[in-house]
Formats: C-alpha cells, sequence, structure tokens
C-alpha cells in the first residue's frame, strides 16, 4: 500500500448490527489520529450523525462529519460521493484517516470500486472493509434463512430464480468484507455463537477474519491499519446484483421503504417503548431509531430498535434553542403501508 495515499476504512453491515456505536467507540479511542468520517443514511433523518457528532471526541470535530442522506451511497457514487471526497481532499489539513459508514441497506461493492476513480485512486486507498453483523439476530435466524430448504424451493419453482433481497444484502456486504465483526455476542450464549460463526462463514466464499464483540468495543487498533487496499482486489467480490446483471443495468432499493415519524413529547417513555413493540411486531418494521423528547428531562432520549429488541438511554443534553420533539426513522420493506404504521405509532402518544 501507498503509505502517501490517505487509508479509508469502509464499514458496513444489516440494519441495528451496531455500526455507529462501533465507529463512535473508535472515535473516543483514536491515538490522536485525525479521522474524517462520511455517513450514509437511509431515510430523512440523519439520527446516526447527529449522535456521533455528540461523541466529544477531539481528533473528529463537527466539520468533520459528512452526511449523505439523499439516498443509498451506492446508488449516488457519481453525484454525491466523489464530489463529497474531492472537497475532503483539496482541505489545508487533510485527515489521518477516512471512515465511511454506509447505510444498512447499501451494497459495499460499488462505492469500493469508487476508489478507483482517477482524482480518488492517487491520493486515497480502502484501509479495508468491515462488515459489522448482528450475532442475536442471526442467531435467531432473522435473517438466515435455511439453505436446504430455500434450495428444494428453487428445485421446486422454475419463478424463483434467487434468495430474498435482504439474504442477498447480507451476503453481499460478507463478501465484500475483510474484517467481520459479530457484535453483540453478550445476547446469546457460546452454542449459539457457535452456530452463527459457522452461518456468517457459510456465506461467503471468500475467507475473511472474523472477531467477536460486545457493544462494538472493538480497538482502533483492530479496525485501522489493515493494508488491503481492497479497491484492487473489488473484482473478486462481486454481489449478487453484480453477478445477475454483468450488462451494467442499474440496480434499485425498491425492496426497502423509509419515512419519518414526528411526535410530540412522551411522558412514558417505558410504556411507549413496549407499546412500539407490537406496533413493530404486527407491522415487520425492521428497523426503528430517533430521538424521544421526555418531559422534565434535561436530556434527549436515543432509541434504537432492531425487530422487537429496543435499547434507549440519554445521550446529550437538548441544546439552547433547539426545537424539544420526538422523531423516529422507521424503515421496513417496501410492502409495509406506510399510513398504517404512521397512525399506530402517533396513537402510542
Amino acid at each position: 500500500m501507498n503509505q502517501e495515499k490517505i487509508p479509508a476504512t469502509v464499514i458496513t453491515g444489516f440494519l441495528g448490527a451496531g455500526k455507529t456505536t462501533m465507529i463512535r467507540n473508535l472515535l473516543q479511542n483514536a491515538g490522536g489520529k485525525k479521522i474524517a468520517l462520511i455517513i450514509n443514511e437511509f431515510g430523512d433523518l440523519g439520527v446516526d450523525g447527529d449522535v456521533l457528532k455528540g461523541c466529544g471526541a477531539e481528533n473528529c470535530t463537527e466539520d468533520d462529519i459528512i452526511e449523505l442522506t439523499n439516498g443509498c451511497i451506492c446508488c449516488t457514487v457519481a453525484d454525491d460521493f466523489i464530489p463529497t471526497m474531492t472537497k475532503l481532499l483539496e482541505r489545508d489539513a487533510r485527515p489521518d484517516h477516512i471512515v465511511i459508514e454506509t447505510s444498512g441497506l447499501a451494497l459495499p461493492q460499488p462505492l469500493v470500486a469508487a476508489f478507483n476513480w482517477p482524482d480518488i485512486r492517487t491520493q486515497v486507498t480502502v484501509d479495508g472493509v468491515i462488515t459489522v453483523v448482528d450475532s442475536a439476530a442471526v442467531a435467531a435466524g432473522r435473517f438466515a434463512d435455511d439453505h436446504d430448504a430455500v434450495e428444494a424451493r428453487r428445485v421446486e419453482d422454475d419463478s424463483l430464480d434467487h434468495e430474498s433481497p435482504i439474504e442477498e444484502l447480507f451476503e453481499d456486504q460478507l463478501t465484500c468484507a475483510d474484517l467481520i465483526v459479530l457484535n453483540k455476542t453478550d445476547l446469546i450464549d457460546v452454542a449459539g455463537l457457535g452456530r452463527v460463526r459457522a452461518e456468517v462463514a457459510s456465506r461467503t466464499a471468500r475467507k475473511p477474519t472474523i472477531i467477536e464483540a460486545k457493544n462494538g468495543d472493538v480497538p482502533a487498533a483492530v479496525l485501522l491499519g489493515l493494508g488491503i487496499g481492497t479497491e484492487g482486489d473489488i473484482v473478486n467480490r462481486k454481489s449478487h446484483h453484480e453477478l445477475e446483471h454483468e450488462d451494467g443495468t442499474p440496480h434499485d432499493h425498491d425492496e426497502f421503504d423509509s419515512f419519518v415519524v414526528e411526535l410530540g413529547p412522551v411522558a412514558d417513555p417505558a410504556a411507549f417503548v413496549d407499546a412500539l413493540k407490537s406496533v413493530i411486531a404486527e407491522h415487520d418494521v425492521l428497523r426503528l431509531k430517533g430521538f424521544v423528547d421526555v418531559p422534565g428531562k434535561p436530556m434527549r432520549l436515543q432509541l434504537q430498535a432492531v425487530g422487537s429488541r429496543i435499547d434507549t438511554y440519554f445521550d446529550r443534553a437538548w441544546t439552547p434553542g433547539e426545537a424539544r420533539a420526538t422523531r423516529l426513522v422507521v424503515i421496513g420493506l417496501h410492502e409495509m403501508d406506510e399510513a398504517i404504521v404512521r397512525k399506530s405509532i402517533e396513537a402510542l402518544v
């Protein structure tokens, strides 16, 4: 790897795997490295960027955090990512390292390929692609279908030419990885963890390093400095979509929808969370995240949900002049009925 190039780490992983928490830990323990962070949100509310801007890491100031909120980064490389990188590289004080967090619905392959863009490849190299896995979700079979059953159905049904979009996306993120982080291992037992390791390993022909983590706590020395130069190996990491549509047909994300629900104050957050679990289960919401305004509390309550598992904590104080409100991003499959889900959530307050 050319040491004069700025190393860039791409962090990907399915919805709610713990990418933002891991990055926040990384920024707070980066050993003085000046890090620029590019965040790609799916949806209209930049929750992850807001969380990271409040982490207080001196080596990654608010000016060093760039949010791309108008679509999947793998679909907007030319329009958004390349100009963003160009402006970043034109700064007088260039970063020591660039970290890019993809949305939970993004394919990492097109993003990595973008580092071969003429104006980028001479200045930046992909230090490595890190895929974060929600071990508890995989252990529960949420994103890990039975291969034998799928193959049996494919034999019986000629119209079924590929697996579910979620399963393909999960495999694509693993296929592109240089390092796989099995996160949330504290939520499963030893036997369950063994099954998750085997399941994840079976999903990619490549054999990247696999490590375990709790609460996204991985040392910066493990995440940074891999020195892979992944952009030079992208031909060996093709996604399902690339393999099926090598004629250049652009892909889309019609399988997923997202929208923002804005609410007033929530007087009883515990009751709100319990009721929210029922809404999530009834309508098969994949991911829900945002902030809650709790009356009488000087700090805002962050809410993160993956399936029916919901985590909450007070992350920072409301700032002077900031409008207190409850704002939640809801992400689900395309067939999710937005009007009904929105009405169900609004009825909880």
